[in-house]
């Protein structure tokens, strides 16, 4: 019998990959963005489909799962040249891991996959879009595809996770003065987004107690500064932008 050859794959060779719509969420930057999907579960966003994906035949069916497969491209990060190591936040941010090890954006193809909660599937004049939570993308993140998330096959109770065992640590958040009460009054749904965003210290990794900077991070229509003291962090100001 006559075996038939496998195509060779060169790795010079190059794919094309079309975005097929972007998500919409309240991070305007890359500092502040929980460092992994559904830890932040009152962070709410909306993928926008382009068309012809909008089609909400294409959707039929979607209504029946509670979570997705998100496929998107980090299109924020300076990326040219593999590097195999990188710094993962797990590891504090001095130590490395191999790239293909870590969840890091700085990969090969820029590809980035996240778990969102389905909220609801809307259409509109036509056009169909989705409601999701606990997302962990910037504003305007090219979306390359979705699947459903399939609990019998995806969920696996026995999985080792490595050197990211377990969730990670949150700390304190201390609003000075009346700013939790002004933060509240803008809705308790963007208040809690915002307490568990900050609750996963998004300083950088490798800062420690004795951090005196302020760092500023910009979520929905704020600006909010913050500090680090006695492990906790302590929001000292918002600003409405």
């Amino acid at each position: 019998m006559q075996m038939l050859s496998r195509p060779s794959v060169s790795a010079s060779e190059e794919y094309t990959l079309r975005p097929i719509g972007i998500i919409r969420t309240p991070f305007v930057e890359k500092f502040g963005v929980p460092r992994q999907p559904r830890l932040a579960t009152h962070v709410k966003g909306h993928i926008e489909f382009f068309s012809p994906y909008d089609d909400a035949e294409a959707f039929s069916g979607l209504e029946g799962f509670s979570h997705l497969h998100v496929l998107f491209r980090f299109n924020l990060i300076a990326y040219e040249n593999f590097k195999p190591r990188v710094r993962p936040p797990r590891l504090g941010g001095n130590a490395t891991a191999g790239v293909f090890a870590t969840r890091s954006p700085f990969r090969p193809n820029l590809l980035g996959l996240s778990i969102v909660t389905l909220d609801k599937i809307v259409t509109v004049h036509g056009r169909t879009h989705l409601e999701v939570s606990g997302v962990d993308l910037v504003d305007k993140t090219p979306i390359l595809d979705i699947k459903p998330y399939i609990a019998f096959n995806d969920a696996i109770p026995l999985a080792q996770s490595g050197f990211a065992s377990a969730k990670p640590h949150k700390v304190q958040v201390i609003f000075e003065n009346d700013l939790e009460q002004r933060l509240r009054r803008e809705g308790e749904e963007r208040f809690y987004a915002v307490l568990e965003c900050l609750s996963q210290d998004p300083r950088p990794a490798y800062k420690d107690e004795n951090d005196k900077k302020m760092y500023t991070l910009k979520i929905f229509n704020y600006q909010l500064v913050f500090k680090f003291h006695l492990n906790s962090i302590v929001v000292v100001d918002i600003r409405i932008v």
